[in-house]
């Protein structure tokens, strides 16, 4: 009879430590789930006009994302997610802005901000020459294998990983400048935005970089974070921000609760959350990839350029020189644009993004970014063992899993590029010409691609 007492005494013990568990990963997973989906439902469905059914067969099937449940509100715009009823999350919809999770503000406070944004020229971009514009010219150079770069796109299209289709949704292949191919998913064409998820760590170094050109910033000085004024984290660089080496403790882990999910998913002044983590090493010394630094320069952005301008500034400073006009930036609930994560574009805005880097920041003979800001943005700081990152761009460095093997083997030393979660990707090769362009929800095998694509170009 004890042993039995024992037995159920010890059972109902494990049981209760169970129950506990749950409780206390629940608590730390389920806002992440809930936060992601509404945010990027709601995107999907009001910005880019989605079926809500699509999104969640192919955005959002990925366990744990799979656990989300929706609530959608058509009058203000807004969709409210959950995982079984808990740790709800709502996101707002403003034209003009896409979507925001509510976070540490009011859903009134956030409704009441205001942003000058500025209008969009009223051209008919299909009657003028790309890059300039949208008509493309049906033809391409003699070295270039039409039936090659085609079945390279195929492959791109069908690939799948474990089983499923990785959905790829858009390629381009810009060659001297000239679009050589483009090719769209049913449902999206060249007039679809789409997400670049962490692309916008390289638009926010360039908007940066405009700052630089005006000599409003200094990259060499400590950043303007007014939070580090005396204390250990004012000897951050503006440098370090630029190149993931600002020594915050900030881990980007997705599969796990982490800094990043809980920057991302559950907090207002994404910013002011990155900038009070404390130092885990000293500035410069180490690199660690942080969707919070990215964060940190947009606020940056922000303060530098003043509240009356900086809604605009990026379209009237970047994205409209070079006729870039689809661009969208998602701000936090405190109205600071996600430099990390949220921008959408068209996947020809992309690319033009890419030409304005190709061509060493210049448009259309106006220098827009600092003359060198190109060849400082592809050269590794000396604390990146794998020499694999930039400013906010990424290199073809060492292999991580074979130091002794490029990232990308069959691609060239001086491909640098853009990248997102799930595969969205500019890839700029300057020594063969070529600004490559991939959208999707999963990765695909990008030196194969890349191969294939050079493969075709004698």
């Amino acid at each position: 009879m004890a042993l039995r007492k024992n037995l159920k005494r010890i059972g109902l013990t494990v049981l209760l430590l169970v129950l506990i568990a749950v409780v206390i990963i629940a608590r730390k997973v389920f806002p992440a789930v809930s936060g992601y989906g509404a945010k990027n439902m709601a995107s999907a469905i009001y910005l880019q006009h989605r079926n809500p059914n699509d999104v969640i067969k192919e955005d959002l099937a990925d366990f744990p994302k799979s656990l989300g449940r929706y609530e959608f509100n058509q009058q203000d715009s807004s969709v409210t997610a959950s995982v079984w009823g808990f740790a709800k999350r709502k996101a707002i919809y403003r034209s003009g802005l896409g979507a925001t999770l509510i976070n540490d503000f009011t859903e009134e406070q956030v409704r009441a901000q205001q942003f000058n944004l500025p209008s969009k020229p009223s051209i008919n971009s299909d009657t003028i020459l790309w890059p300039y514009g949208d008509k493309i010219v049906d033809t391409i150079p003699d070295n270039v294998n039409r039936t090659g770069l085609e079945r390279a796109i195929d492959h791109v299209f069908e690939e799948k990983k474990n089983g499923e289709s990785v959905y790829t949704r858009a390629v381009i292949a810009c060659y001297d400048g000239n679009i050589i191919a483009e090719r769209y998913a049913p449902g999206f064409d060249k007039n679809s935005v789409q997400l670049g998820w962490s692309m916008s760590k390289s638009l926010t170094a360039a908007i940066i970089g405009i700052l630089v050109k005006e000599g409003k910033l200094n990259v060499n000085v400590p950043a303007p974070v007014p939070e580090w004024k005396g204390n250990e984290k004012e000897k951050i660089s503006l440098l370090n921000l630029l190149q993931q080496t600002s020594g915050l403790d900030f881990a980007e882990i997705y599969t796990r609760p982490s800094e990043v999910t809980t920057m991302l998913f559950s907090k207002g002044d994404m910013a002011a959350y990155t900038a009070s983590r404390p130092l885990k090493y000293a500035p410069g010394t180490q690199f660690n990839y942080s969707s919070g630094n990215s964060n940190i320069l947009s606020r940056i952005i922000r303060h530098t350029v003043g509240e009356k301008d900086y809604a605009a500034f990026p379209h009237t400073a970047l994205f409209h020189k070079i006729n870039a006009y689809s661009f969208l930036l998602e701000p936090d609930a405190s109205g600071t644009y996600i430099g990390s994560s949220y921008s959408y574009a068209t996947a020809r805005d992309f690319v033009r993004f890419g030409l304005l880097y190709y061509n060493n920041g210049k448009w259309n003979g106006e220098q827009i970014l600092p003359d060198n800001w190109v060849k400082e943005s592809v050269v590794p700081p000396a604390s990146n063992s794998f020499k694999n990152y930039g400013y906010q761009f990424w290199l073809n460095g060492q292999n991580e899993k074979d130091i002794t093997k490029k990232a990308f083997p069959d691609v060239p030393d001086d491909m640098f590029y853009m990248d997102g979660y799930g595969g969205q990707d500019v890839y700029i090769i300057p020594s063969k010409k070529l600004v490559v362009l991939r959208l999707g929800v999963s990765t695909i095998n990008e030196n194969k691609f890349l191969k294939e694509v050079m493969g075709a170009i004698q």
